[in-house]
Formats: C-alpha cells, sequence, structure tokens
C-alpha cells in the first residue's frame, strides 16, 4: 500500500500561525514534513535527480523524508534565509547563492505539487503598483494613488487629493539610534513634503473616509471577512488593543472580485486589506500574498485554518 502523500510546511521554527495549521493536519493524520530553509545544509539534505522521467529524489530532516515526486502540496510561510555563519564573507555568499537556486530552484519546481502560495508568485505579487493596478482593472475601488520621486508631482497630487496619507512601498527593517522601528501609513502634512521625496520612490494616496475596515482572507475558493473598528487609526496595525472585530459576509460581488486577483498573481491564498466608506463601499488597500490571519480566528471562531487544512490536504496543482 503506498504512503499518503505529505505536505511540506516551509517556516521558521516559531510561527504560531504555522503550528495551528500543523496541529489541524497532524489532527487528520495527514503526513506533514516541516522545515526551514535555514537549516540546509546543516540539518536538511536534499537529493533532486532530473531525467526522462522529470524531476524526483529525496529531502530529509532529522526526524522526517519526502520524496520529492510524492509531495501533495507545500505551503510557503515565514522560512528564514539561507545561512553559512562557518565561512568568510565571500564564500558565505556564494553558498547562499547556490543554494537558493539549487535548493531554491528544486522547491519551487515540484511536479503535481498545490502551492500555497508558490514562492515565484509571492515575490510577484508583493510590488504594490503590480496590485493596485491589477485591482483597478478588475474593478475594484481604487483611491488615487501616485508613486513619485518628483517633489513638484508630490505637491500637486497633495492639492487635488488631499488628504493624503503615505504608505511604504515595502516593508523592510529599520533602525535608529539602535531600535528597530516600523514605518505606518501615516497622514501627510502638504508642508512636510520637500527636496527629500526626490531620494527615492514614494507611494502617496487620497486619505479614504473610512468608518472601519474589513480583512478579507481568502483561502482557495473560500473567502472570510472580518470588520475591524478602529476608530481614528490610519494604520490599523499601529495598535491592536483598541481594535474589535465582528465576522461578516464578504460585500456583494467581493468574492468574485477577489478570486479573479488570486487567479491573476497565480495565488491560491491572500489576505487583503479594504476601508469601509460611509456609503458602504468597499475600497481596495493592499493584498498580502502571505499575510497573518490566525488571530482573527481566535477573535471570531472563523474556522480559517481548517479551511487552509482542507486546501492542503486535498492538493492537486
Amino acid at each position: 500500500m503506498a504512503e499518503p502523500r505529505p505536505v511540506l510546511v516551509v517556516t521558521q521554527p516559531d510561527d504560531a500561525t504555522a503550528d495551528v495549521v500543523v496541529a489541524e493536519l497532524n489532527r487528520r493524520d495527514v503526513p506533514v514534513v516541516r522545515f526551514d530553509p535555514a537549516e540546509f545544509p546543516h540539518t536538511l539534505t536534499l537529493a533532486a535527480r532530473i531525467d526522462g522521467g522529470g524531476l524526483n529524489g529525496s529531502m530529509a530532516t532529522a526526524t522526517r523524508e519526502a520524496e520529492l515526486g510524492a509531495v501533495r502540496s507545500l505551503y510557503y510561510r515565514r522560512p528564514r534565509g539561507f545561512a553559512f555563519p562557518g565561512l568568510d564573507e565571500q564564500d558565505a555568499r556564494f553558498a547562499a547563492l547556490q543554494a537558493r537556486y539549487g535548493f531554491g530552484g528544486v522547491l519551487a519546481s515540484l511536479p503535481g505539487c498545490l502551492y500555497v502560495n508558490h514562492p515565484h508568485a509571492i515575490a510577484d505579487a508583493e510590488f504594490k503598483p503590480a496590485q493596485l493596478a491589477a485591482a483597478a482593472d478588475l474593478g475594484f475601488t481604487v483611491a488615487p494613488t501616485l508613486i513619485t520621486n518628483d517633489l513638484g508631482q508630490a505637491r500637486a497630487f497633495a492639492a487635488q487629493h488631499g488628504p493624503i496619507v503615505y504608505k511604504p512601498l515595502r516593508a523592510s527593517p529599520y533602525h535608529r539610534d539602535g531600535q528597530a522601528r516600523t514605518i505606518w501609513v501615516a497622514e501627510v502634512d502638504p508642508a512636510e513634503l520637500d527636496e527629500s521625496v526626490a531620494g527615492t520612490a514614494h507611494l502617496f494616496q487620497a486619505k479614504v473616509p473610512a468608518v472601519e475596515h474589513l480583512r478579507a482572507t481568502a483561502i482557495g475558493d473560500r473567502v472570510f471577512c472580518v470588520r475591524i473598528d478602529c476608530g481614528d487609526l490610519v494604520d490599523w496595525r499601529y495598535d491592536y488593543d483598541a481594535l474589535t472585530y465582528t465576522a461578516t459576509d464578504p460585500p456583494p460581488g467581493l468574492a468574485d472580485l477577489t478570486a479573479a486577483f488570486l487567479k491573476r498573481f497565480r495565488l491560491r491564498f491572500g489576505c487583503f486589506d479594504f476601508a469601509l466608506r460611509p456609503d458602504g463601499a468597499a475600497v481596495f488597500l493592499e493584498c498580502n500574498p502571505n499575510g497573518q490571519w490566525a488571530w482573527l480566528e481566535d477573535e471570531t471562531g472563523l474556522p480559517m485554518a481548517a479551511a487552509l487544512a482542507d486546501l492542503l490536504e486535498r492538493g492537486t496543482a
């Protein structure tokens, strides 16, 4: 009798969201092989063969082994990067590059595997300009947006669409005085727009007069919606203690739009954020193709872990 096909879970060791999914798969007796690319090659081995039969072989941790041709699905969460602490800087850089294109290339090429999500699709979907352009093309309501390093254009945009907010185009580590800082979405005083705008690309957007926010978590063909009351916060992530949550049905047409967006970017999972205007319109803000969701299940009881386990258990690319 053939062994059940495993689910691969690719993430760092202390990922509480992945823990919830793995626990659900274990409850269903679905075999799981969990690993972090940072473990390669120290405690994670790979032997991939490519011949007339395509790609096959195996990967193994200290406790589990997976046949590469038998993986039913891969849950790509929050892995760490490759690390080679015993090598000098040049050799470590060379080894990390080989690991990325070797180990990473095999991981991205598993035959018959359902990816949630494929790492290349995640990378493509993380570009905010591409997200906003696709959302507008698909029929989402999108706030007027400017991406520029031209001070004159920024001032003209603020005059036409103010009040406006600034959003970082990509989250990245930022330290000041030895302390880690977060760059939040923030309202921009037009008087603050100066020559520093020319230094790099900036994303400015008309501020949406929101009464609430909506997080829509799309898992396969299911959409779980939570209304988030954040008071007057511009960026609700700034103070989770100030938030209240209410599970709700998707607004009319939203499930079809999120499905079209996922298809456009070759995704099977995404966390969509919307601002809800007083007239009830949901204004698209962004889609995180690898977003957090488990705390919303804790707050509302929505069965998102079960839905994700259903998708991974079912497999089929």
